[in-house]
């Protein structure tokens, strides 16, 4: 009998929560927010849980204006730099992964390697870089920008800074540092090799002053949902974050991805993709609704407004709350998220929402679910065996609290049925998670 597909899981560790209100909560340690020991113990939960991969995600900014809009969720207006934070959590932590958002548009290739690198070693082989562009112009006028380069102009780099951060990390080959005190020498010369590139974006020479990691290649995650991000996801990705908040968008979404790898030398089993869920668990379904309120009604409606208007690219907090966005409204095109752009285009024309109605309905491509443990655990099997994805980003809607719920409740009836581990595996992240090695292409 075929084994039944172990379901793989990711935590998104906002600091307080998805949910725009989670630090308001009575039980949120708002105050904690740089705190390196709370995130400690949020690491510590999932490793409780058997998760894969601690994700932090980023941007190189703080929002400069609205600010009384966005100080009622203040999305990134208090954040520490993740390689920093995550290389605290690897003394704390044995096994889950540490990934973390670092943007090309913003970042020098020998940078990204270099801090990618280090965190690998540090951790043991538990690194993952989230390559992504950047999708806001607070970040672009942190570095001098008006405004972010054309949506295909940013991937057209991001795709050449991917294959340097890569040329970096083969600067060593295995086994390079002899540490040979007789002979006086501390590597072998013929196992370096150096990096000589000339391009559109880039033009460097040089090295990586850090030895090969014990991941070979720290594990890289995507996100890009446009054409370009699912080319460059399907020829370079290993692990990669969906937004199909519906089956058919999510089997579609993956039947696509998948089947732009053979065009590029790969399998199937080369990528792992991962769906959002934020899950609300109750040990009945009316307390998971109560506790899905409470955390709704934290919310004030200016700020979903706002989080939907940066999404859509376009202003409509002058809009009336209780009348259907106009079509009117819709930008002619996206130059950030054209995942989340297309979602909430889709819904201005085809759904007739008011304002109101589909700033609570919009949730980032994410299916959220307020339900029992084994409505969760069903759900969760269900897209499994349907080929909507190969596991879930958890998206907690407060922390800890959330994800808490999950690790303590949904966990055991997933593996009771079989399709999530008892214990974690040995070796590094990439081995953990049935990833192919990055052997040196010298050898």
């Amino acid at each position: 009998m075929k084994a039944k597909k172990e379901v793989v899981f990711a935590v998104l560790a906002y600091p307080h929560g998805v949910s725009k209100g989670s630090w308001r909560h009575p039980d949120a340690p708002a105050s904690r927010v740089n705190d390196v020991t709370y995130y400690k113990e949020i690491a510590q939960l999932c490793e409780r849980g058997l998760l894969d991969l601690f994700f932090l995600a980023d941007t190189p900014a703080a929002r400069t204006d609205n600010l009384g809009v966005w100080t009622t969720s203040p999305m990134f207006q208090n954040h520490l730099e993740p390689i920093t934070l995550l290389s605290a959590l690897a003394g704390a932590t044995q096994h889950v992964g540490l990934g973390a958002t670092v943007s090309t548009s913003f970042f020098e290739p020998y940078n990204i390697a270099r801090l990618f690198a280090s965190l690998d070693h540090i951790s043991g082989g538990r690194a993952a870089w989230n390559v992504v562009t950047s999708a806001n112009d607070y970040a672009a006028r942190n570095f001098g920008l008006d405004r972010l380069p054309p949506h295909a102009e940013r991937y057209e780099k991001a795709r050449e800074c991917l294959e340097l951060v890569k040329a970096y990390w083969d600067t060593w080959e295995e086994g390079a540092f002899v540490f040979d005190k007789n002979g006086a020498r501390y590597f072998d010369p013929k196992k370096f090799h150096a990096v000589k590139h000339e391009g559109k974006h880039f033009n460097v020479s040089g090295g990586l002053n850090v030895a090969r990691t014990p991941q070979g290649h720290p594990i890289i995650i995507q996100a890009g949902a446009s054409e370009a991000g699912k080319d460059l996801a399907a020829q370079t990705a290993e692990i990669v974050f969906s937004t199909g908040p519906t089956i058919p968008a999510a089997k579609e979404f993956y039947s696509d991805l998948k089947g732009r790898m053979p065009a590029y030398g790969r399998e199937e089993s080369d990528l792992i993709v991962l769906s959002g869920l934020t899950a609300v668990v109750g040990r009945t379904r009316e307390e998971a609704q109560e506790k899905s309120q409470e955390l709704l009604a934290l919310v004030p409606i200016e700020s979903k407004v706002m989080s939907l208007s940066t999404d859509l690219e376009t202003n409509l907090l002058d809009l009336p709350l209780d009348e259907p966005v106009p079509v009117s409204r819709i930008p002619v095109k996206s130059n950030f998220h054209q995942a989340y752009f297309n979602q909430i285009a889709d819904m201005i024309r085809n759904e007739k929402l008011t304002l109101r109605e589909l700033a609570h309905k919009y949730n980032r491509g994410m299916k959220t679910l307020c339900a029992t443990p084994v409505e969760i655990a069903d759900l969760i099997q269900d897209w499994m065996d349907q080929r909507c994805c190969d596991g879930f980003m958890l998206s907690p809607a407060m922390l800890p609290g959330s994800l808490s719920d999950f690790v303590e409740l949904v966990v055991p009836i997933l593996q009771e049925r079989g399709i999530y581990k008892s214990a974690y595996r040995e070796g590094t992240l990439r081995e953990k998670l049935g990833l192919k090695p990055k052997p040196h292409p010298a050898t």
